[in-house]
């Protein structure tokens, strides 16, 4: 069973549809990444889902129950971590992590210890009696994350959570995330950065216009349009007979050479880079480097919107 399934979400604002029959399902331990260029309906999108604006049409199911504005239950399940700064400037880090934990019903001795291992997960331990207000932008974000795991959610919920940080706090919060899949946490991720969505998320969701446009893995996308895998050798040798050994593997799409250099096109680098080493090993051809590319999601992403990522 997902821990999260979304079906039909829709909503509306007037004559303008902010999002359009989107749905998609976020299993136990798994990161979701939802990407889309601005005003695609990302944060209308979490809004509804997190239960803090209500919808059109649509369903969110969280651990097999039923979920909207009126939930309390399963409210308790999710970690929403938005945008924007929330957090009391006026307070320390330990003293928003209380208030926070208070409106989740924590206290006593759990509450104590659970404020000390947030504050070691978001590397702010040694500022924890310090106000927010002195903090930079990125202690402010990793603190805000911090909020958003207080209650030990099964879903966290992280919308553009590294907007405007220094690259320090970026890692630190990208490895934050990373950690928390070893925990059983499924995470629903936005953000603006497509390395980011390259290095954390198991599958990723493009939604455009209201729309989700397509979703699975990194390598299911790049099939989808049509992309393949590059692999380019540096070579000595009888480079046209390795040309001729290679064309007749059928794994292969396709073989060129040229300048002291082989390029083949492949499905599947990874995989079949020992075969194609063998094969023109076995030509009489001293490959001197190897060189692999493999497209990207912004490849697919310019494919499918016709827009880079922040645009």
């Amino acid at each position: 069973m997902p821990l999260l399934e979304v079906t039909g979400l829709r909503k509306s604002y007037g004559e303008h549809i902010a999002v359009d029959d989107v749905s998609f399902a976020i299993g136990v331990a798994e990161t979701y990444g939802l990407l889309g260029p601005n005003g695609a309906g990302k944060t209308t999108s979490i809004s509804m889902i997190v239960g803090i604006l209500d919808r059109d049409a649509g369903e969110v199911v969280i651990a097999g129950q039923p979920h909207d504005v009126t939930s309390v239950k399963t409210k308790e399940l999710i970690g929403y971590v938005p945008q924007e700064i929330a957090l009391y400037r006026d307070l320390s880090a330990r003293e928003n992590l209380r208030f926070f934990a208070r409106l989740y019903g924590l206290g006593g001795r759990a509450l104590k210890t659970r404020i000390e291992e947030i504050l070691e997960v978001v590397g702010l331990s040694d500022r924890a009696d310090e106000r927010v207000e002195g903090f930079s932008g990125g202690m402010a974000r990793r603190l805000n994350i911090g909020v958003g795991l207080m209650n030990r959610p099964k879903l966290l919920v992280l919308d553009e959570p590294t907007a405007g940080v220094d690259p320090q706090s970026r890692n630190a919060i990208l490895e934050s995330v990373e950690r928390l899949a070893d925990e059983g946490v499924a995470v629903l991720y936005t953000t603006h950065y497509m390395e980011e969505a390259e290095r954390l998320c198991d599958r990723v969701g493009i939604i455009d216009q209201g729309r989700l446009r397509v979703e699975g893995t990194r390598r299911e996308l790049v099939g989808l349009v049509g992309e393949t895998d590059r692999v380019t050798l540096q070579a000595d040798g009888d480079l046209a007979r390795a040309v001729r050994d290679l064309a007749e593997l059928s794994q292969l799409k396709q073989v060129s050479s040229g300048e002291g250099q082989i390029e083949v096109l492949v499905s599947d680098a990874r995989a079949l880079l020992p075969l194609i080493l063998e094969t023109v090993a076995g030509s009489g051809v001293q490959v001197r480097t190897v060189q692999v590319h493999e497209p990207d999601l912004e490849s697919v992403f310019l494919h499918l919107t016709g827009k880079a990522l922040r645009d």
